[in-house]
């Protein structure tokens, strides 16, 4: 099996932690590629970040389609995840999308701990895309930029272990860890707060193991067929619709 795991900016000291982390929770039988986009924003904490990412994102997925059997993108907005199911009937599954299922089968309620207040809009709007609102206790946003996720990781754990006190406080049992950048700071939480602290990338990774395990494809019956043939200006030929097609 062969997973290739998208982060959704292009810092790659933040990739090469996704995918050590990925191969860590991994089966000794699936192979894992953590990519980096081409091009896109350095770190992304904004929809303007996320929209101009997101075309960088596909192509990752489109260059490489018929060499993997599942996708993971690695940004806890998932980013284009819509589309991605679109372009390939492969597994593609969003690391906020699996965490949540996760620490919902946890606990009864539970919480997210992310990035800087701004994104506070953006966790809500993927929490209820997902549907699972009515189960998110809380969602705690932190002084941490996405980069100091990556860089400064002593000063993030300290800042989420605070996050996650005010999370439990307000009726999460369970919590997901809003960025791909936190990723293997999960242990380390959970020893401090008590509760499931869930690693997105790891399972991410775990879903879309299982989902290619229970030989599942995306469903292609209405909404995520392939898009329409037509011209899209600007793009090269390989990200035209109509090479879905051929």
């Amino acid at each position: 099996m062969r997973i290739k795991v998208i982060n959704g900016n292009t810092f790659q000291p933040m990739t090469d932690n996704i995918g050590e982390v990925a191969r860590s929770v991994a089966a000794p039988t699936t192979e894992i590629v953590a990519a980096t986009p081409s091009a896109g924003p350095i770190s992304i904490e904004s929809f303007y970040d996320e929209y101009l990412a997101i075309p960088y994102i596909l192509e990752e997925i489109i260059k490489d389609e018929a060499e993997f059997d599942a996708f993971v993108i690695a940004c806890w907005g998932d980013p284009g995840i819509e589309a991605a199911r679109e372009i390939t009937s492969k597994p593609v599954v969003g690391i906020a999308e699996a965490s949540m299922y996760v620490a919902n089968m946890l606990g009864a309620k539970f919480g997210v701990v992310t990035v800087l207040e701004r994104a506070h809009n953006l966790i809500e709007h993927t929490v209820a895309k997902v549907g699972l609102g009515p189960r998110c206790a809380s969602i705690q946003c932190t002084s941490l930029s996405v980069l100091d996720t990556e860089e400064l990781r002593d000063h993030a754990c300290m800042v989420l272990e605070g996050a996650g006190r005010k999370a439990i406080a307000e009726g999460a049992e369970a919590l997901a860890l809003g960025c791909a950048g936190m990723s293997g700071l999960d242990i380390m939480l959970e020893a401090k707060l008590g509760v499931p602290v869930i690693d997105s990338v790891a399972a991410a990774v775990k879903m879309a193991e299982s989902l290619v395990a229970l030989g599942k494809r995306t469903s292609k019956v209405k909404t995520f067929q392939m898009p329409e043939p037509k011209e899209i200006r600007g793009y090269p030929e390989h990200m035209q619709s109509a090479s879905f097609h051929a």
